[in-house]
C-alpha cells in the first residue's frame, strides 16, 4: 500500500500580490484505503540572512539579530483524523496573503546572503510506525510600486582622465581611448529590459570584448554594524573582438526572475543592484565603469515584456 500528497495552486504561474487569495487543492493519492491522524497546511513567508565567512567573526556578538524574520505564518487543519478512500482525494484550501502584525511583505528574492521565500507545506500525520507524508511548494510574491517610474537617463564618457583608481604616474602605460554611451534610465521597471548604448569613439589598443555585468549588493546586520557584500548575478557580452570605431553597440539585458527584486531597504537588511560596463583590452588591461541602479515594479499586471 502506498500513498502520496501534493499541493496544486489555482494559479499556474504561482504569482501572487499582497491582499490576494492563495487558493488551490491538496491532492491525496492512496492505493487502497488509508488512515491518517489529521492533515495540516502551513503558509510561511520569511527572510533569511546569512553572513559571509569574512564577516562571521565580527558579527558573533549580535548574531541573534540575523535570525530568520517571519513575515507570514498561518496554519490550518484541513482534515481531522480519519480514512481516505482508494484513489485521489482533493481537499480545497484558501489563505489571504497578508503579513503578520508589525511586519510587511517583501518580494520573493533568491540571493546569496539574503533570501525572501514564501512556501506552502502540507503534512499528513500517520501512525507511530509510519512516516508522515509532506509536500512543500514555493510560490512567488510580487509587490508593485504605486508611484510611477520617472526615467533617469545617464550619459557617460570614459577616458584615461576619468579613471579614479589609477595613479597619474601610471597613466602613460594605459591605452589611449574614449568610450561614450547612454543608459536609457538607471531607475528601471524590473519587468522590462535594461537598455542603452555604447560607442568606442577611439582606442589605440585592440579591444578584446565589452560586457555588461549585473551585480547584487546585499547588506545585512543591525544597529551595531552591517556587512555589505557584492556578487555577480549575470554577465552579458555586448561585443567580441576589436569593434569598429564609431559604431553604436546596443545594450540589452533582461532582469532574471527570482535573482532580482525591487530595491529594498529594511531594518536589518538591504538589497541593491548595480551595473558594471566592463571593457577588456587585448593587452590585458581591464576597465570597469559602475552605475548604481534602482529597480522598481510597475503597478501594471498586464504590461508585457518588450523584446
Amino acid at each position: 500500500m502506498s500513498s502520496s500528497v501534493e499541493i496544486k495552486l489555482s494559479k499556474v504561474d504561482r504569482v501572487y500580490r499582497p491582499g490576494e487569495s492563495v487558493s488551490g487543492i491538496i491532492s491525496f493519492y492512496s492505493k487502497g484505503k488509508s488512515s491518517h491522524n489529521g492533515i495540516t497546511l502551513q503558509l510561511e513567508g520569511e527572510v533569511t540572512l546569512q553572513l559571509s565567512r569574512k564577516s562571521v567573526g565580527v558579527f558573533e556578538a549580535f548574531y541573534n539579530s540575523l535570525k530568520p524574520i517571519k513575515l507570514v505564518d498561518y496554519r490550518i487543519d484541513v482534515a481531522k483524523s480519519g480514512k481516505v478512500p482508494d484513489g485521489v482525494t482533493e481537499l480545497p484550501f484558501e489563505f489571504r496573503l497578508e503579513p503578520l502584525p508589525d511586519q510587511q511583505l517583501f518580494e520573493t528574492y533568491h540571493g546569496v546572503f539574503v533570501n525572501v521565500q514564501y512556501t506552502l507545506q502540507v503534512e499528513v500525520l500517520k501512525g507511530v510506525f509510519s512516516k508522515n507524508l509532506t509536500h512543500r511548494l514555493e510560490f512567488i510574491v510580487e509587490i508593485p510600486d504605486p508611484k510611477p517610474i520617472v526615467p533617469k537617463p545617464v550619459d557617460f564618457i570614459v577616458n584615461p582622465d576619468a579613471l579614479e583608481s589609477v595613479k597619474k604616474s601610471q597613466l602613460t602605460k594605459i591605452p589611449q581611448f574614449k568610450i561614450s554611451g547612454q543608459l536609457e534610465s538607471v531607475s528601471c521597471d524590473i519587468s522590462q529590459p535594461f537598455v542603452g548604448e555604447v560607442v568606442v569613439e577611439e582606442s589605440n589598443a585592440q579591444i578584446k570584448s565589452i560586457e555588461v555585468q549585473l551585480v547584487r549588493v546585499e547588506t545585512c546586520g543591525c544597529a551595531d554594524g552591517f556587512a555589505k557584500e557584492s556578487t555577480e548575478i549575470q554577465n552579458i557580452q555586448v561585443c567580441d573582438g576589436d569593434v569598429c570605431r564609431g559604431l553604436t553597440l546596443p545594450i540589452y539585458m533582461i532582469m532574471p526572475r527570482l535573482f532580482t527584486c525591487p530595491t529594498t531597504a529594511a531594518k536589518t537588511f538591504k538589497i541593491e543592484f548595480e551595473v558594471n560596463l566592463v571593457i577588456m583590452f587585448e593587452d590585458g588591461h581591464l576597465l570597469s565603469q559602475n552605475f548604481p541602479i534602482q529597480l522598481k515594479r510597475q503597478n501594471n499586471k498586464n504590461k508585457a515584456l518588450i523584446i
